[in-house]
């Protein structure tokens, strides 16, 4: 058997690809299923409404379409000034289509159903054909539907000017056609189609730009003025597009086109059509007109209703109400700018599905943490909207919600899977070594229970050792459970301030404590932080001992010492127990210094290399206690007591008299060292070991001199 097992095994890395894989898979049939079944279509056209608000604006080509709107301002005015009633005379139209084709429209497309006689008799209708004819440009309103209307093309009505190239989509065929009269119909250039083509919800996103009927195709009102001003005669269709005059227009399954929308109502251009007819007679009667008309120069005109009596107000992306007649406008600005949206094939939204699907699964199924499990689960969550809202202004519907109905629950299948099984492995760690090791090592092993095997490296330590002066006398005082209840409370509060300083707790021995920095995480300021810590240990056991004194009847001490030294590190121990320690002489050496505090009646000491480890501290001070050699040791070891600046700042005469005399002994006046330690004595512990010390060596020399102090117990 080899000498490092793990004593925990992780699901491997290859099975958590195959199960995330799986959870992916599953989630993306069941989404495509959703999706493909129309499930899903409701909320994704809420999702692709946010989309078009988000990112409606005017295009450069909408500057060429105008609007005039008969809205309730119109009929208002013909009500007061006329005396008209609805509906109007076709003769009052008669003005407004002789001042556009005057101004010089490039078409004039009206988005009126003439299907009735007027009502002020046939010279009424007459009168609006003559305009209309004599314009050349005139776009004339028909309807085709499934049920209503002439099943043939009416005898005499003016054939449509182009030709079909290629199948048409089924569902663009259409077996009955509404017309208007001949009186107006045979002044048309173009009879074009007024169907409106909403999605389920009754939302207009999209418009069929042709439609056929009795084997001619039907343009829309866009296509149709597009076609009259460019001279377009071939519409090709194709699987998916449709090519007009060098047009490329994307279709949807249905033969459908996309609309780009372009803003709220009047984004183009809008007067009332009051305002034209006024212009008309005042231009008639040689007054300055009160629309200039090079408003409309150029420019394609749509003639509609907008009076929300007139009931041409349709819901769209942008507004539950909207004309009808500024959904053909949309059509034309797309057909002149050639920006209409393309929606994303169902291949290649099934195979963005399934690969975040798999990716979702398998990336969620790989993470260690809570906090990489949250940034897979946020970053994968965002991806279906950002590509959604991303390709939008590229031209793309991309449906949102089928990928993100697929990659949230592969998500979230991982995560129950990641807690349910490697999660209940890390809550058995942290339950099992909560007591022993620091949280970071903890999170170091949650993270990566591997390193959960017998082995060890070498690295730099920071060991501290520390026990309670006098402990035996008073455990003999109390009964277990107060002794018990003294301990604890004393362990609890030095614990957390050694993890407060980022060490590791090696392990208790009765009232003893053992402990580490720089290991398992590294810690750069190691020596500065331990030191950091002993000095908070003593002042916090300062702070407990009146209650602790009332615990156990004395006043309760500790001793501490630190040294800084390369060790081995690791778990430790047998296969079936083990413990995160060290080997290793800096080990020995913290323990001895430990012990020494007594001989100097000091309470923490550290190393020459905790020294130097720690470095310069603007509010450590240290004070060289002596050069000592240790039990089992023949080179000397400088050794120090750290302390606050504010402490030191205190006791300045003190300690300076203290390094003067210290000077002396390390030069064998012992006589002169004397002097000065003597007086010391009373208010400082290292002083009065010294005193005791220069007193017998004075008394009797050694033979030989080198400032060393034998320390010859542990």
């Amino acid at each position: 058997m080899t000498g490092k097992r793990r004593i925990f095994r992780r699901t491997s890395r290859a099975r958590r690809l195959l199960e995330g894989a799986a959870m992916g898979g599953l989630c993306a049939a069941l989404a495509l299923g959703l999706h493909f079944s129309g499930a899903l279509d409701g909320l994704e056209y809420r999702l692709w409404d946010l989309r078009v608000a988000a990112f409606a604006k005017p295009s450069p080509a909408g500057g060429g379409i105008r609007l005039v709107m008969l809205d309730q301002a119109s009929l208002d005015w013909g009500a007061r000034e006329n005396r008209l009633g609805w509906p109007w005379p076709r003769e009052v139209y008669v003005p407004i289509v002789d001042f556009l084709a005057s101004a010089g429209a490039r078409s004039i497309v009206f988005d009126v159903l003439f299907t009735e006689p007027s009502i002020y008799g046939v010279a009424d209708d007459q009168a609006l054909g003559d305009s209309a004819r004599s314009s050349r440009r005139f776009v004339g309103a028909m309807a085709l539907s499934a049920g209503e209307g002439e099943s043939a093309w009416p005898e005499g009505f003016p054939e449509p000017p182009f030709r079909l190239l290629g199948d048409p989509p089924r569902t663009g065929v259409f077996p009955r056609g509404v017309f208007p009269i001949p009186e107006i119909a045979s002044g048309a250039a173009v009879a074009a189609s007024v169907l409106a083509s909403p999605d389920g919800d009754g939302v207009n996103r999209r418009l069929r730009l042709f439609s056929v009927f009795d084997g001619r195709p039907v343009p829309s009102l866009g296509l149709a003025a597009y076609c009259l001003d460019k001279g377009v005669r071939d519409i090709r269709v194709e699987e998916n597009r449709m090519e007009v005059g060098g047009v490329v227009i994307p279709l949807d399954r249905d033969g459908l086109a996309i609309l780009n929308y372009r803003g709220p109502s009047q984004t183009h251009g809008a007067v009332s059509a009051a305002a034209v007819v006024r212009s008309a007679l005042q231009l008639q009667s040689g007054e300055k007109p009160e629309i200039d008309p090079d408003f409309f120069r150029d420019a394609h005109v749509i003639f509609g209703f907008t009076a929300l009596g007139l009931l041409d107000l349709r819901p769209t992306p942008l507004s539950a109400v909207y004309p009808g007649m500024e959904i053909h406008a949309t059509a034309l600005d797309n057909l002149l700018e050639g920006d209409f949206i393309a929606p994303v094939s169902g291949g290649a939204t099934a195979a963005a599905v399934i690969l975040l699907a798999l990716a979702a699964g398998t990336a969620v199924r790989l993470c260690r943490s809570a906090f990489s499990s949250a940034l897979v689960f946020i970053g994968f969550a965002a991806i279906p909207p950002a590509l959604g809202w991303g390709l939008y202004p590229a031209g793309y519907w991309f449906p949102v919600l089928a990928p993100a109905a697929a990659v949230l629950p592969s998500l979230l299948a991982g995560l129950t899977a990641n807690y349910a099984g490697e999660g209940l492995q890390k809550r058995f760690i942290k339950s099992a070594f909560s007591q022993y090791l620091s949280p970071v090592v903890i999170d170091r092993l949650v993270h990566n229970p591997e390193q959960l095997r017998l082995g060890g490296e070498k690295r730099p330590l920071s060991i501290l050792f520390s026990d309670i002066r006098g402990f035996t006398g008073i455990s003999e005082k109390l009964d277990p459970v107060a002794l018990t209840a003294l301990l604890n409370e004393y362990l609890s509060e030095m614990t957390a301030i050694i993890y407060d300083f980022g060490g590791t707790i090696d392990k208790y021995e009765g009232d003893a404590i053992i402990a580490f920095w720089n290991a398992p995480l590294d810690l750069p300021n190691h020596a500065e932080n331990a030191v950091r810590a002993a000095l908070t240990y003593q002042k916090r056991l300062a702070e407990m001992r009146p209650a602790l004194k009332a615990a156990c009847g004395s006043d309760v001490f500790a001793r501490i010492g630190i040294n800084t030294g390369e060790v081995v590190i690791g778990n430790m121990g047998s296969r079936q127990r083990f413990n995160y320690t060290f080997l290793g002489d800096a080990g020995n050496l913290a323990s001895r210094l430990e012990g020494i505090n007594k001989q100097f009646g000091s309470s923490v000491m550290v190393s020459q290399a905790t020294r130097d480890a720690a470095g310069e501290s603007p509010d450590i001070v240290y004070r060289e206690l002596s050069r000592v050699t240790v039990v089992g040791k023949k080179i000397p070891v400088t050794v120090y007591e750290p302390m606050h600046r504010s402490d030191w700042e205190g006791r300045r005469e003190i300690y300076e008299a203290f390094h003067r005399a210290l000077e002396l002994y390390y030069k064998g006046d012992f006589g002169a060292a004397l002097e000065l330690f003597s007086p010391l004595a009373g208010v400082d512990g290292p002083s009065a070991s010294y005193a005791r010390r220069v007193t017998a060596l004075a008394e009797s020399p050694p033979p030989e001199w080198g400032g060393v102090w034998d320390v010859t117990e542990k």
